[in-house]
This record gives structure tokens, C-alpha cells and sequence, in this order.
């Protein structure tokens, strides 16, 4: 329930971020917001802890893609849907793609039960609750729409051609191993992005 609390609310603010570049953007119009998930202790209880939301009205729909066979395709038409899957192109841009906001659902723009992968090592000192499988998958089956190209997010098509090309090209062009005297490790780049979170 806490992990669950944790979650959500880090998506929230991530989400809060995605809205300040978002919303000032002529013709972009609302954008999704990841509602609060509060922890209660209840001491007197068979159950001690619960969480409490805001009750969402409306039809219920998920927007994002939790494995290869769960496309709901309401998300790619929709204008929730598009800003939902823009919404989770932003955050795996921002993170290099360390991080994938995922398991979006919700009515309209309001958003609850979201849930976060990360790579295995996690994003700096924080560690999803979803396989890293999905930012994979994301990657691969992620469409741009109008609102990826208003943010200005690069095609992952596209980087991910140029990626597979460039390790090919590094691959063929390697010298053999006795040209080799000295192997330097690469420094770790230094990621982008925060992680900021109310509990």
C-alpha cells in the first residue's frame, strides 16, 4: 500500500512537470492529471491501512499498453488517449530512458492507478513497480501524435533506427584485438530529470 502511495505520487509529480511545458503551448488544451492516493492508518481495523482517492465518475478507460496484448486502441483516438501516450513519451524522453509512467486509466483527464518501470539499477534511488519489459515494449509499439511534435519529443522510430545503425556501424568498424592496448571505461552520463515526492 505505501509502495503504491509512493508510485503514484511520484507520477503526480512528474505529471505536474509535463503540464507546466504543456499547458502554455498554443493549442494544446488541458492536460491529464495523475489524481493523489493519501495512505490512512486505521488502528482499530482488521486492515490497518488504506488508501483514499478522489471518486472518479464517468467511463473508466485505460489508456496505455501494459503488454503485448493489451491494446486498447479508444487511447490512440481519443484526446486523452494521445496526450496519455505524449504524456509517457515526455517522461522516457526526460529520463534518457530510465523511467516510463504506465498503466494509464482513468475518466477523461483524471488519472488513478498509474504505475512506473524502470531499468533494473532503477532512476536515481527510485525503483518501479512494473517490469522493465514495458519501457521495452514502449519503445517499440509508441505512435507520435500532434502532441509529441508539439513538445518537440524525437520519434523513438527514428532513435532507435539511429541507435541499432550506429552499434552495427561500431560493430564492423572495430579493430581486432590485438590492435587493442588499453580499454577505458565510458563515465556514466549524467541522467536528466527528478524525481520529487509528497507522501
Amino acid at each position: 500500500v505505501i509502495q503504491e502511495c509512493y508510485v503514484q505520487n511520484t507520477a503526480r509529480e512528474y505529471a505536474k512537470i509535463y503540464a507546466a511545458e504543456a499547458e502554455p503551448l498554443e493549442g494544446f488544451g488541458e492536460v491529464p492529471e495523475i489524481i493523489p492516493i493519501f495512505l490512512v492508518h486505521r488502528p482499530a481495523n482488521n486492515i490497518p491501512y488504506a488508501t483514499v482517492e478522489e471518486e472518479l465518475v464517468g467511463e473508466f478507460v485505460k489508456y496505455s499498453v501494459r503488454d503485448g496484448k493489451e491494446v486498447n486502441f479508444l487511447r490512440r483516438d481519443s484526446e486523452a488517449g494521445q496526450k496519455c501516450c505524449t504524456f509517457q513519451h515526455w517522461v522516457y524522453e526526460k529520463t534518457n530512458g530510465s523511467l516510463l509512467v504506465t498503466d494509464l486509466q482513468g475518466v477523461g483527464m483524471k488519472l488513478t492507478d498509474v504505475g512506473i518501470a524502470t531499468q533494473a539499477k532503477g532512476y536515481k534511488g527510485f525503483k518501479g513497480n512494473c517490469s522493465i519489459s514495458f519501457i521495452e515494449q514502449f519503445r517499440a509499439l509508441h505512435q507520435c501524435n500532434k502532441y509529441c511534435e508539439m513538445l518537440g519529443l524525437q520519434s523513438l522510430r527514428t532513435t532507435h533506427q539511429k541507435q541499432r545503425k550506429a552499434t552495427s556501424l561500431k560493430s564492423k568498424n572495430l579493430p581486432n584485438s590485438s590492435t587493442i592496448k588499453k580499454a577505458v571505461p565510458k563515465k556514466a552520463r549524467d541522467l536528466r530529470g527528478f524525481i520529487s515526492s509528497e507522501h
